[in-house]
C-alpha cells in the first residue's frame, strides 16, 4: 500500500478526479467580494485578529487586493517571485545505478520539463504574500505511467487550518464544518517559513498591511490637497452696474474655465487668477508615501537600493547580495515542498517506494561582477596567468568574431621591436683583453687600481655561461628526483657530467690580470 509523506494511504482511483473543484454555489466559489474599499485602521485590526483566530477569508481577500491596488507592493513581490520562477530546475539521480538514472530521467521529462512548470512555481510562490499556497495535481494515467497532466491553482480562501494545532491545512466543504483532510498525492502545499510561528501568521501581506493602509490614506489626502491647492484660485469681478443675470454668467464662466479653458464675459467684468500657497505641504505626503514604499521594499526584498530611488550602482550591488540570500532561501524551501508533494508521489506511483529519490534543485546563481572580473584579467594576464578567451566572451555575453570580419575591436598588440643581437660573450682571457689593455695602459702617475673596475665588470658578465655546465645537471636532477633522499643519493653521479673548464678559464684569467696589476702597483719601473 502506498503512503504519502504523512503516512496516509493513497487511493489511486481518486487521483484522476478533481478534489477541490469550484462551483456556482456552495462554499467554494470562484467569485469573491472585496474588503479593501473603505477599509479603516480599526477594521484592518479586526480583520487581522480574525485571521489570527483562524477565520482567514477576509484576510486572504485583502492580501489579493493589496497586490491589485498598490503598484509598489505588486512590483517588489513580483520581483521576488520571478527571481526563483526564472531558474531552470535540475534533477540529479539518487545514485550511479542504471535504475536510479532511469527514474531521474523520468522525473526530468515529466516534471521538471513540464510545460506548466513556470506557472506552477509562480502559483506556489503566492505563499510569500499569503502564508501558504495550494496547487492540485491533475493526474493522468495510461497503460504505462502516471503523469501530471497539469497543475491547478486553488484559491487559498477554500482552505482553513485545523482548530487543534493550527498547522494542518484542510479543504473547506459544506459536508464538514471543520473541513476535509487533503487527499494524499493530490495537492502541493507550500508554506514558506518566513517567520517562526503558525503558517497563517507568516505571510508578507500581514506584515505589509499596516504600511499599505497608511499609504492608501496618504495618497487619498495627497489627491485632495492637489485638488484644493494645485490650481490657481479664480476670482470673478463685476461692477455695481451688473445685473443678477450678469452675475450668473460670471459665476458660470468662473466655474467652467478650469475645464473649458475659455469663457465669454461682458466688457465690464473680468476674471483674475490668483496664486495660492506654494504647495510646500505636498512634500509631506510625498515623503510619507516614499518612506512607506521603502519599508515595504525592506519587508519583501530585504533591501531598498534596487527598488527605490537614490541608490548608486555600488550600493545596489552590495544590497543585491542580501536579496540573493533571500531568493536562495525561497528556492530551498520550494525545493523541499516539490520533493515532498510532487517528486515523491510521481516516483512512488510509477516505480514504487524507493530508499532514495532523485533530487530536484532550484539553484539561484550568484550574479557575476563583470567589472571585477575584467579588472582581474587585465591585471593578471601581464603576469603570465592564462585565461580562456571563449569563456570570458561567454561571461560577457559576446560571441567569437568571425575570421572574415573586418570591423573588430581588440586583439593582441603588435610586438615591440627587439634590440639588435649582441655578439656572444667570449670565454676566458679573450673576453678580458680590452679591459686588461686599458688597465695596463694607464699613464704614469694614474691610479692603477681604477683599471680593475673594468676588469671586474667584464668578468661578471660571463658568470652565467661559466656556471651553466655545473648548475644545469643539478637542476635537472632536482626535477627528476621524487624526494630529497633520492636527490642527495644521486649527487655524486653529477661530478662526471659537470664541465668546469669555462669557470676555471675565467678565474685563471681574472687572477692573472689582478696579480699583474698588483705587481705594477708595487714596482712601476718594471712595467
Amino acid at each position: 500500500m502506498l503512503l504519502d509523506a504523512y503516512g496516509r494511504p493513497v487511493r489511486a482511483s481518486a487521483l484522476t478526479e478533481e478534489a477541490a473543484r469550484p462551483g456556482l454555489t456552495g462554499v467554494r466559489q470562484a467569485w469573491t467580494q472585496g474588503v479593501a474599499a473603505g477599509l479603516t485602521p480599526e477594521q484592518l485590526a479586526g480583520l487581522l485578529q480574525s485571521a489570527a483566530d483562524g477565520e482567514m477569508g477576509d484576510y486572504l481577500a485583502l492580501a489579493e487586493e493589496m497586490e491589485e491596488r498598490d503598484p509598489h507592493y505588486a512590483g517588489v513581490l513580483g520581483v521576488r517571485k520571478r527571481v526563483v520562477s526564472g531558474v531552470a530546475p535540475t534533477v540529479a539521480a539518487a545514485s550511479d545505478s542504471a535504475a536510479d538514472h532511469r527514474i531521474a530521467e523520468a522525473v526530468r521529462a515529466h516534471v521538471a520539463e513540464h510545460d506548466a512548470w513556470p506557472d506552477l512555481v509562480e502559483d506556489l510562490l503566492d505563499a510569500l504574500g499569503k502564508g501558504f499556497a495550494v496547487v492540485e495535481i491533475d493526474w493522468a494515467r495510461d497503460a504505462r505511467a502516471w503523469t501530471p497532466r497539469g497543475f491547478l491553482r486553488r484559491d487559498p480562501r477554500w482552505f482553513r487550518y485545523d482548530r487543534e494545532t493550527g498547522r494542518t491545512l484542510r479543504l473547506i466543504d459544506g459536508a464538514d464544518p471543520d473541513g476535509l483532510a487533503l487527499a494524499p498525492f493530490k495537492f502541493i502545499v507550500h508554506e514558506p517559513k518566513l517567520k517562526s510561528g503558525l503558517p497563517l501568521r507568516g505571510g508578507l501581506a500581514r506584515l505589509v498591511a499596516f504600511s499599505w493602509i497608511c499609504k492608501a490614506y496618504t495618497v487619498k489626502d495627497w489627491v485632495a490637497f492637489i485638488e484644493a491647492y494645485g490650481l490657481p484660485l479664480r476670482l470673478g469681478r463685476y461692477g455695481p452696474e451688473a445685473t443678477p443675470d450678469d452675475v450668473r454668467v460670471l459665476l458660470g464662466a468662473v466655474a467652467n474655465i478650469g475645464t473649458d479653458a475659455a469663457a465669454v464675459l461682458p466688457k465690464s467684468m473680468e476674471i483674475e487668477f490668483q496664486e495660492v500657497a506654494d504647495g510646500a505641504g505636498a512634500d509631506v505626503f510625498a515623503a510619507l508615501a516614499r518612506w512607506v514604499d521603502e519599508q515595504v521594499s525592506k519587508a519583501v526584498l530585504g533591501q531598498t537600493m534596487t527598488a527605490d530611488n537614490g541608490s548608486s550602482m555600488a550600493q545596489a550591488r552590495v544590497h543585491n547580495d542580501v536579496r540573493l540570500d533571500i531568493a536562495q532561501s525561497d528556492a530551498r524551501a520550494l525545493t523541499s515542498t516539490l520533493m515532498r508533494d510532487l517528486v515523491k508521489p510521481f516516483v512512488d506511483l510509477n516505480f514504487g517506494v524507493q530508499a532514495a529519490y532523485p533530487h530536484l534543485s532550484l539553484i539561484v546563481p550568484e550574479p557575476d561582477d563583470i567589472a571585477a572580473m575584467v579588472d582581474g584579467v587585465a591585471k593578471l594576464a601581464p603576469l603570465g596567468v592564462r585565461f580562456s578567451a571563449s569563456e570570458l566572451r561567454a561571461k560577457l555575453g559576446l560571441r567569437d568574431p568571425g575570421d572574415d570580419e573586418a570591423d573588430v575591436i581588440g586583439g593582441m598588440a603588435a610586438p615591440a621591436p627587439q634590440p639588435a643581437p649582441q655578439p656572444a660573450p667570449q670565454p676566458g682571457t679573450a673576453r678580458l683583453a680590452a679591459p686588461v689593455a686599458t688597465a695596463m695602459a694607464q699613464p704614469e702617475g694614474a691610479d692603477i687600481y681604477a683599471g680593475l673596475d673594468a676588469v671586474e665588470a667584464a668578468a661578471a658578465l660571463d658568470w652565467e655561461r661559466q656556471l651553466a655546465p655545473m648548475v644545469g645537471p643539478v637542476l635537472k636532477l632536482a626535477e627528476e628526483a621524487g624526494d630529497f633522499e633520492t636527490f642527495r643519493a644521486r649527487l655524486p653521479e653529477l661530478l662526471a657530467e659537470m664541465e668546469i673548464g669555462p669557470l676555471v678559464d675565467g678565474l685563471v684569467a681574472a687572477l692573472f690580470i689582478a696579480r699583474e696589476t698588483g705587481n705594477r702597483a708595487e714596482n712601476p719601473d718594471a712595467a
